[in-house]
């Protein structure tokens, strides 16, 4: 049977979803979505063009008939300035489906929650899905979740450090509290990291970097599609259990 998930009444089969920058050029980020099998590519709506035919276009190269466009608000620090680009990128492209995300500042980009809090509720009001970023705590997921936030997107790590799933026991947290989605966002630096991330639950993985700044980053985006479809197999296999001593594979009871 096909592992679907759904955010917002719309289900997808794949649960990786991946950036749309610093690749070299869009034709390299089309290879990549690709191969990775993504369904979903998230777009900095202020920096990546999707409107100007007098440019490239993200479009010419992904298919938004095919590929489901998150336009995202990469490099907001305030509600106001988050909100004002997603309504813009409702106008130019009828997404209301987006991704929010609201940093407290440049060093970190963690994200400020009362700001991310108070853009959620507007945002949900106004008839958007916002699928948001946010710390790795189980009680601001939740209080996202009540103002409206159709996904939790909590990080793993800093955005773009590669540096994995710091601290798991609140991620699975997360995803045990939550009644909507909970995806992985930031931190992704390999394969493994991906993997874990399913195996504590979680509904997808979001990653750009990983994918982009890697030598060879059509590879590596097909080893992040295996890496996902096998942390998920492991998840719903149920693990064995953890031990504090060693436990023969064979009976010792009955040997010659």
């Amino acid at each position: 049977m096909t592992d679907s998930w759904s955010v917002a009444g719309r289900t997808f089969t794949s649960r990786l979803i991946v950036g749309t920058g610093k690749y070299k050029d869009f034709e390299q980020n089309a290879a990549a979505v690709e191969a990775s099998g993504a369904e979903i590519v998230t777009v900095a709506v202020r920096r990546v063009n999707v409107s100007d035919p007098n440019a490239p276009m993200l479009t010419d190269y992904i298919d938004p008939k095919k590929i489901t466009y998150l336009p995202n608000t990469a490099g907001c620090f305030n509600a106001d300035d988050a909100i004002r680009t997603l309504r813009l990128a409702r106008e130019a492209g009828g997404w209301d489906l987006v991704k929010l995300e609201v940093l407290g500042e440049a060093k970190t980009l963690y994200p400020n929650m009362r700001e991310t809090l108070e853009a959620t509720e507007v945002l949900a009001k106004e008839g958007f899905l916002p699928m948001v970023y946010c710390v790795d705590d189980p009680i601001a997921a939740k209080q996202l979740e009540d103002a409206g936030a159709v996904a939790v997107m909590p990080l793993g790590a800093p955005i773009g450090s590669g540096l994995g799933i710091q601290n798991r026991v609140t991620i699975r947290l997360i995803v045990e509290g939550a009644s909507v989605p909970v995806l992985v966002d930031a931190g992704v630096g390999t394969a493994s990291d991906a993997a874990v991330a399913m195996e504590l639950g979680c509904d997808g993985v979001l990653m750009n970097t990983a994918i982009a700044e890697a030598k060879d980053p059509i590879r590596m985006a097909r080893a992040m599609k295996l890496a996902v479809e096998a942390g998920r197999d492991a998840y719903l296999s149920g693990r064995m259990g953890q031990r504090r001593y060693a436990d023969p594979s064979s009976p010792l009871a009955g040997l010659i």
